[in-house]
């Protein structure tokens, strides 16, 4: 009798968790993108003011097409260097992961909620690395992975992860996006 009450815990203990699902970085149905954000413990920054003459984004119909944007940390200053001599792919990915999070910030700013995207188009990562450095989508995956996390099917998107000889300051990446939203065209 002993035994079957164990045999009967062990066996609906791997019907738990077998049936559970782990946390991972991927949007449920019924998340917000702004709740996604906050279980992620990710609060968004103020859109950064473009550094020249041009603006964060435009808006052409339902289609936005954000400009680059670089790894700007709060603190103002950026994550830079070349990555694979003098900055890890690993911190590459953190810099791309950074640079998504204040595109969001431009998005959100744009569009007020970012429920309102419909889908993540394209995304174009440049990678600031010697000519020898070829694991760029390695580093771009940073910027990827927070889309889907952040968006679920609607993040995945067409994509470049390219390599650069050098990026404005020295950033270790600067990625620009092409996004579909939905509603009207205010």
């Amino acid at each position: 009798m002993k035994k079957n009450r164990i045999f009967s815990l062990i066996l609906f203990a791997l019907i738990f968790i077998v049936g559970c699902k782990p946390k991972n970085e991927t949007q449920s149905s019924a998340s917000s993108p702004e709740q996604v954000l906050l279980d992620l413990n990710i609060s968004l920054p103020e859109a950064s003011s473009p550094v020249a003459n041009y603006v964060n984004g435009v808006r052409s119909g339902n289609l936005i097409f954000l400009s680059g944007k670089g790894p700007l940390k709060p603190d103002g200053t950026n994550i830079t260097g070349k990555v694979g001599t003098s900055i890890s792919i690993e911190e590459g990915y953190e810099a791309a992961r950074l640079t998504a999070i204040n595109q969001l910030a431009v998005l959100k700013a744009m569009l007020g909620d970012l429920s309102r995207v419909k889908r993540i188009v394209k995304v174009l990562g440049m990678v600031n690395a010697n000519p020898e450095f070829t694991d760029h989508p390695k580093v771009i995956n940073g910027y990827s992975d927070l889309m889907v996390a952040v968006f679920g099917e609607k993040g995945k998107h067409a994509r470049a992860a390219v390599g650069m000889g050098s990026l404005p300051g020295n950033i270790a990446v600067e990625i620009e996006m092409i996004v579909e939203v939905e509603g009207d065209t205010h």
